[in-house]
């Protein structure tokens, strides 16, 4: 079974800080590919925004996230000094440290192999809407 490569990006509209259920759009990407087994990778192109994988039944799982960001990181510390593109800005910064900008996720029967009440989810931590590009990048085998 010959190893191929496919690439592509995928352009997510935010209204504003929350989390974003992308796991269809992936899904769609994955299928599309051809690639039956092998890995996906998603990357997120920027600094004030991450990838998580989380439930995607119960609603208040993703309401508890963002209070809890909230609390962890609050927007308009005293302690940061970079404030040149708003108040949520540093705050967007340090929360995607502490989260992931990058997922590695194997895929089977070409699909994402996620658990049961797993979801895909872009965290956009800034809070005006954004434009955010996710690279896609799946490597494997055929049928």
């Amino acid at each position: 079974m010959p190893i191929r490569q496919h690439k592509g990006t995928l352009s997510i509209q935010t209204t504003g800080r929350g989390l974003y259920d992308i796991s269809t759009e992936v899904k769609s990407r994955v299928a599309a590919s051809g690639i039956q087994t092998g890995l996906l990778t998603l990357y997120i192109r920027h600094t004030s925004a991450s990838l998580l994988i989380q439930e995607n039944y119960d609603p208040e799982v993703l309401s508890d996230m963002e209070r809890f960001f909230d609390r962890l990181v609050p927007q308009g510390d005293p302690l940061f000094r970079h404030t040149a593109e708003g108040p949520d800005d540093m705050p967007a910064h340090v929360r995607a440290a502490l989260t992931a900008v990058s997922l590695s996720i194997p895929v089977q029967e070409a699909a994402p192999l996620l658990g049961t009440w797993q979801g895909i989810f872009l965290y956009e931590h800034r809070s005006r809407k954004q434009a955010r590009q996710i690279v896609c990048h799946i490597i494997g085998g055929g049928a």
